[in-house]
């Protein structure tokens, strides 16, 4: 696939994704399509597989994701509205699970709507601002992002029913601040990874620290083997 080719969405997802699967040591992850009209009956849906298994939703590196992507999109027919709280809710199910700090979990975000499940949406990111994970929030397109800039909390902690959230949690971004007017894409897309990426370490930093949670030991240094010994081979002549 030609990277001239990529919508912004994929622009996007391959720009910060790269970077992320570095740091899971399988690499797969399971990618999720929301605000969607799906086969066979034209159910909408917020939250289903992008490679179309429901019991197995993962993909195999960013390349994978991207595939299960233009696959989907051959199949599915884009609908609003676009809820954000069921994709949210379903990775901090598999966060509640974890609490020795053996894992954490980012959420990658890309939408180019105005967020119709509001309430909903600073609710879950209530819930999950307690969990080992953060999310990361993309926008593309000219919308205004008034209400994904109000969930980012830089400015005001964000809260739901007179609780706040324990953490700032989301990190967003517009899209269209990084698009290279000279062309110059693999540049811009190393500045908005840079710049979806610079919360990362202290969101995470502040759960283990908040959690007591030290880092574990130092592996052994590393040792290498020495050379098998070469014994001189005995010829005999016949």
């Amino acid at each position: 696939m030609s990277p001239y080719q990529l919508n912004d969405y994929a622009m996007a997802l391959r720009a910060v994704g790269e970077i992320i699967q570095d740091y899971d040591s399988d690499k797969l992850f399971p990618a999720l399509g929301f605000g969607a009209k799906l086969p066979p009956d034209g159910r909408v849906s917020h939250e289903f597989p992008l490679n179309g298994n429901l019991q197995n939703p993962y993909c195999s590196g960013i390349e994978g994701v991207l595939e299960a992507y233009y696959q989907s999109l051959k199949t599915v027919r884009l609908y609003g509205p676009t809820h954000f709280s069921p994709v949210i809710n379903h990775v901090a199910r598999y966060a509640s699970a974890v609490t020795d700090g053996s894992q954490y979990f980012i959420l990658l975000i890309i939408s180019d709507g105005v967020i119709t499940d509001m309430a909903q949406t600073k609710e879950s990111i209530v819930n999950a601002a307690s969990l080992p994970m953060s999310i990361i929030i993309v926008g593309v397109g000219p919308a205004e992002f008034d209400e994904m800039i109000e969930l980012d909390g830089d400015e005001e902690r964000i809260s739901s029913q007179g609780r706040y959230a324990e953490r700032d949690i989301v990190q967003f971004v517009p899209f269209r601040d990084y698009i290279d007017r000279r062309g110059n894409h693999i540049l811009s897309m190393a500045r908005l990874a840079k710049e979806v990426l610079a919360e990362i370490p202290d969101q995470f930093l502040s759960y283990m620290r908040t959690r007591g949670i030290k880092p574990g030991p130092l592996p052994p240094p590393y040792t290498p083997c020495p050379p098998p010994a070469i014994h001189p081979l005995h010829t005999r002549r016949i």
